[in-house]
């Protein structure tokens, strides 16, 4: 494929494209904006899954940040 046109021709696109719930598709409990958050987003992506499950983790209660020791 030498650019997207062609591989529209090729793949199709996806205004068509519906995500599928799987037993794949569970929650997580990774806040909003983390590296872990983006790395299951991505993951349901490469899976066909739909992007954001209801019980995500919707806040950011409980979670303590790292202290970095001034120098």
């Amino acid at each position: 494929m030498r650019n997207v046109f062609e591989a529209i021709l090729e793949c199709g696109h996806d205004e068509d494209f519906v995500p599928a719930e799987t037993s794949e598709f569970v929650p997580t409990d990774a806040p909003a904006g983390s590296r872990a958050k983006l790395d299951v987003l991505a993951e349901r992506v490469r899976k066909g899954l739909p992007l954001w499950h209801p019980a995500d983790r919707s806040d950011y209660s409980g979670l303590t940040g790292g202290v970095r020791p001034r120098d």
